[in-house]
């Protein structure tokens, strides 16, 4: 085997892993292609739209220009691993579909993992600080409001308040 490829040992969604990746594949190819982890999706490809966004040791970032060979040692989490062993969604997926903050679906996933990032600060944010922190994706379909209301539900959740919108 020639230096262009690499040996990458991670634990993606709980379960350590080790696969040989091009070492100039991003780490959105490397999930959807060798793990089949659909939920990763190919936007920009620049890190422009968030699509591709994915918790690595519980920071977000855009996988889609993150290489795959970084994520040596990283614990990965995507969209797919927030299920409980019995299938059922995670708060932050039930106030997505409670708030109708889901349309065409392309963006939710990159949105969901940001929001995941967000909720596990364990930080009450205020509505300013909350669409800053959310302002790293693009959505086309929903205007943001019903995804801004869903994270913010779950926050207040969270935190034991009630939310009135």
């Amino acid at each position: 085997m020639s230096a262009q490829y690499k040996l990458v040992h991670c634990t993606i969604n709980g379960k350590e892993v080790e696969k040989m990746v091009d070492v100039r594949a991003s780490l959105t190819d490397m999930l959807r292609n060798d793990y089949h982890l659909t939920s990763v999706k190919k936007g920009c490809e620049v890190g422009e739209c968030g699509a591709c966004n994915v918790l690595i040791n519980g920071e977000a970032f855009n996988s889609c220009i993150y290489l795959a060979v970084w994520a040596e040692g990283k614990d990965i989490r995507t969209l797919e691993g927030l299920l409980s062993p019995d299938g059922e969604l995670s708060d932050i997926q039930k106030a997505f579909v409670e708030e109708t903050a889901i349309q065409c679906g392309f963006c939710t996933p990159g949105f969901i993992m940001t929001a995941v990032e967000i909720l596990e600060t364990g930080k009450l944010y205020t509505d300013e600080e909350l669409r800053k922190l959310l302002s790293g994706h693009l959505c086309r379909c929903t205007g943001y409001e019903n995804i801004f209301r869903a994270v913010k539900k779950t926050m207040y959740r969270r935190h034991g308040k009630a939310i009135d919108f």
